[in-house]
């Protein structure tokens, strides 16, 4: 084939890709009618609800609903940033996300290069079947079989505390705020950690054998592989789920802390925004002020969500 030939092919196919948007969808109709109806599930339960966020505006009547509720400006907003919940609120939710961050996000990371070293399949299925499970369970569930296990009486973790002479008598755990922090987080990694680790494990599955083969030729050992080759090839997708957890840094958790945290007791190191709006919005009715501290979470959490995207945007990989 002679250099006219393939400049010529090459410029064919140049001008063929210069279609236009609508040729484009036509060509590809039956991939695009695939992703209609998650458009309209999301249209429906994502987009139409957020009017809902008027009610933040308004001293909201139940009965009068939006169009007869008289609108307060920022009234309910003024309210939550001087209520004296609201810097104990933002303390727990910051101090709760930052530690399921530190801890939560590089423990499917871990797991996920562990398992990459097993060499006996049977041993890794295992393992991954078993650290998948709990993900399935639902926090009522895990919530009763975490306090059956700190249980004052019988509970497994109470008994062998004791038989081990490091505690003379029951330590009920699920009282004591200064444990509460430290059995969330431990909690939420063991539920989800597991399951986490797929994404991991299907970004090594992808890197190029040959590249290790390479290092080992070279005298490089399994810990300078990870280093070299494992870390740096899954780089892109840790960025992206590192924004998404930035992102949702304001989430510190709603199932998890509402069924563990029944004591009474632990409202100063468990309330955070999410139990919050739920207690003020649900349970006492005030349906403007919840709307309004829902509403500003949601703006915080957004503006999080651009600025790591900015800074990932930097480094090469980002969501947009």
């Amino acid at each position: 084939m002679t250099n006219v030939e393939i400049e010529r092919r090459l410029h064919i196919r140049k001008e063929g890709s210069r279609v236009s948007w609508w040729t484009g969808w036509i060509r590809q109709w039956d991939l695009q009618l695939m992703v209609v109806p998650a458009m309209i599930f999301i249209f429906i339960f994502s987009y139409l609800p957020m009017y809902g966020v008027l009610m933040a505006f308004q001293d909201y009547q139940l009965f009068g609903g939006f169009l007869h509720s008289p609108w307060v400006g920022l009234k309910h907003f003024e309210a939550f940033f001087n209520s004296p919940d609201f810097w104990r609120v933002m303390r727990n939710t910051m101090v709760i996300s930052l530690l399921k961050l530190c801890f939560g996000f590089p423990a499917p990371i871990l797991l996920a290069l562990m398992l990459n070293e097993v060499r006996s399949m049977m041993f890794k299925r295992v393992v991954q079947t078993v650290s998948y499970l709990p993900h399935f369970l639902s926090w009522v569930i895990v919530g009763g079989f975490v306090g059956s296990m700190l249980s004052t009486d019988n509970g497994s973790v109470n008994m062998l505390l004791m038989s081990l002479n490091l505690t003379s008598e029951p330590i009920s755990f699920l009282s004591v705020p200064e444990y509460f922090w430290g059995i969330l987080v431990g909690t939420g990694m063991w539920k989800e950690m597991g399951f986490a680790a797929i994404v991991y494990l299907a970004a090594i599955a992808g890197i190029d054998p040959h590249l290790y083969e390479a290092a080992s030729i070279d005298g490089a050992g399994r810990f300078k592989q990870i280093q070299l080759i494992t870390l740096p090839c899954i780089r892109p997708v840790i960025i992206i789920f590192m924004i998404l957890a930035v992102g949702n840094i304001l989430n510190a958790g709603f199932e998890d802390i509402l069924i563990l945290a029944t004591n009474p007791i632990l409202r100063d190191v468990s309330d955070v925004i999410d139990t919050y709006v739920y207690r003020m919005g649900i349970l006492n009715n005030r349906f403007s002020y919840a709307a309004a501290a829902g509403l500003f979470k949601a703006v915080v959490s957004v503006t999080l969500l651009a600025l790591a995207n900015k800074a990932a945007r930097k480094m090469g990989s980002s969501l947009w």
